[in-house]
């Protein structure tokens, strides 16, 4: 009588794929390739199945919230630096896109890479002299940048004031806008992926993991931080760019904090070091916090909840729990 086993689904595609690469058949490629096809597939057709363009719309802006919610886990799990400068980011690269725009008249195919570079290389040079900081250090530091900028901006009377910057120009239409928006998160979502499987990505962890080594190494610590702060800052003025376009105005309200807290929620609900989890937190926090507009101040109590929520019963994120039972599928196979 033929005897069977169980047997999970990727014990052979782990020793065959973790150094040769090697594929012995369609069922073990299907097991690596469909959940990111499910992501690739459910982000683009998130535009098409909105109710309304509302909703629409909101999908643009759950876009800008992944791209800093990827920058702050990157930051987080990979360099070690615990940013609180979502908000900072928005702000500089929103204002920098404004200004292009309507005092230089480029057009937004060049005002938003253009600003995204010239973002984030201020950005980093703001930060420069705090990257020696580390732990709740440098997250008070960078949380205190975007209130100063704000403050200052009011307070000058500079770039509008506390009217801002109106007359931007906005996209060519909707459906630009929303693709444009999804493909840049899955392009940043898949690079950063490979970035920290590469060379660099391990100096970032080794960095991260002990950085007196890495210095007696010959390695320049600080070098390596700006590099990461300049990515991760790329990803938010990115964000901060592509906003201005959309509502057609930069304002201060763009150094809001919500755009250095709601990030940090959406880690936690969709799961810290995963790149993917703080993507799919957003996906989910976002629309809530829209479904709970209505409550005003109150929805602040609702976030709460839901944050204790997740750290008492999955404290470990749903991306984490989720490919941890993904990979603990088992079939019957031939003794």
């Amino acid at each position: 009588m033929e005897q069977k086993r169980k047997e999970r689904l990727d014990r052979g595609i782990k020793v065959r794929t973790d150094t040769i690469y090697a594929l012995m058949s369609a069922r073990e490629m299907a097991y690596l390739v469909v959940p990111r096809l499910v992501l690739i597939c459910g982000f683009l057709l998130l535009p098409l199945v909105m109710p309304s363009m509302y909703w629409q719309r909101v999908i643009s802006i759950v876009c800008i919230y992944c791209l800093l919610a990827i920058s702050f886990d990157f930051l987080a799990h990979y360099v070690g630096l615990v940013s609180l400068g979502g908000a900072f980011f928005i702000g500089v690269g929103g204002y920098m896109a404004a200004i292009l725009n309507t005092h230089f008249g480029l057009s937004p195919l060049f005002t938003i890479p253009l600003a995204t570079i010239l973002g984030a290389a201020i950005c980093t040079f703001l930060l420069l002299p705090c990257l020696p900081l580390r732990g709740v250090y440098f997250a008070i530091v960078t949380l205190m940048y975007p209130l100063a900028l704000a403050r200052i901006i009011e307070a000058l009377d500079i770039f509008g004031g506390t009217d801002g910057i109106m007359g931007v120009a906005s996209f060519p239409n909707r459906w630009i806008e929303q693709y444009f928006m999804v493909a840049i998160v899955l392009a940043f979502l898949f690079g950063m992926r490979r970035l920290v499987n590469e060379d660099l990505g391990l100096v970032f962890q080794a960095v991260k993991d002990n950085d007196q080594a890495v210095r007696a190494s010959g390695m320049n610590i600080t070098f390596f931080k700006a590099i990461a702060v300049f990515i991760a800052s790329a990803m938010g003025c990115l964000g901060g760019a592509s906003l201005v376009h959309i509502y057609m105005w930069a304002g201060i309200s763009q150094f809001a904090l919500d755009f250095s807290i709601l990030p940090i929620a959406a880690t936690v609900i969709g799961g810290a070091g995963t790149l993917v989890g703080p993507v799919l937190g957003c996906v989910i926090l976002v629309p809530v916090s829209e479904l709970l507009r209505a409550f005003g101040t109150l929805r602040i109590v609702f976030y709460s909840l839901i944050l204790v929520g997740f750290i008492v019963l999955r404290s470990e994120g749903l991306m984490v729990y989720g490919q941890r039972k993904y990979h603990q599928f088992e079939r019957w196979v031939k003794v």
